[in-house]
């Protein structure tokens, strides 16, 4: 990729973030795009995105790959790891090295060793006091990745952030919450709708997801609206959704 291409990818990306603050927005199309741009744009393997439910658990809302190993990974990284250790504390942490990860980590540390990961980045996605979940880069060799990369990763996730927080979700907590619930509960729902597609279509399941993404886009309609009415057989996908 160029540097002309790439500051224009950035740029493409801070516009489609940015909009979140003006525009009815998909949370999980937004978080989405934000994974994807961070997987082809920094030096970074994979990138996933994790989102506290009402109670505070950290669910795996975005990634950049449908690998179950991958989703694995990041909900034990949920339930001891950099990414729950990201989220509680609000800061950055930092593992250049996975064979580095504290004892407490060991289940994260074996799964990331596992599936070819050697380092991760946890960047939390905080506004002022309130930290909704992670932005998560994993490396397959070990090492940071560059700080000019880490610098917009956070930027990312500092604009992601405050559309999902929004104005109402600062003054309500009980709207931040359903807002962060709704958001589960649409990935949950697309899920299902990936398992109907991949039967459906004879497709795998990964297949099955850009299928669903790309007939959304197509029609500009969110992601989990499609999810529903393809898990209410209401709508049926072709190989081809065009």
């Amino acid at each position: 990729m160029t540097p002309l291409t790439r500051e224009a990818r950035l740029l493409e990306t801070f516009a489609i973030l940015a909009d979140t603050l003006v525009d009815d927005y998909d949370v999980v199309e937004l978080l989405q795009t934000l994974v994807d741009a961070c997987r082809d744009l920094f030096d970074t393997t994979d990138a996933g995105i994790l989102l506290a439910d009402s109670t505070g658990v950290l669910e795996l809302i975005a990634s950049t790959s449908e690998a179950a190993e991958l989703v694995e990974l990041m909900q034990l990284g949920a339930e001891a790891g950099p990414c729950v250790e990201s989220y509680r504390s609000g800061n950055r942490v930092s593992l250049p090295d996975i064979e580095d990860a504290p004892e407490t980590w060991r289940a994260f540390q074996q799964s990331a060793r596992d599936n070819g990961f050697a380092a991760v980045e946890a960047i939390p996605m905080r506004l002022r006091d309130v930290t909704i979940g992670t932005l998560n880069l994993l490396r397959s060799t070990p090492g940071a990745p560059p700080e000019e990369d880490v610098a917009t990763a956070r930027a990312f996730a500092d604009v992601a952030t405050i559309g999902i927080l929004h104005e109402r979700s600062l003054r309500e907590s009980e709207i931040l919450a359903t807002q962060l619930q709704t958001a589960l509960n649409s990935r949950v729902l697309i899920e299902q709708a990936k398992g109907v597609v991949s039967f459906t279509a004879g497709v795998p399941v990964h297949e099955a997801f850009t299928l669903i993404r790309a007939y959304a886009r197509g029609r500009g309609l969110h992601l989990s609206d499609v999810a529903a009415r393809l898990v209410s057989r209401e709508l049926r996908l072709d190989p081809d959704p065009h």
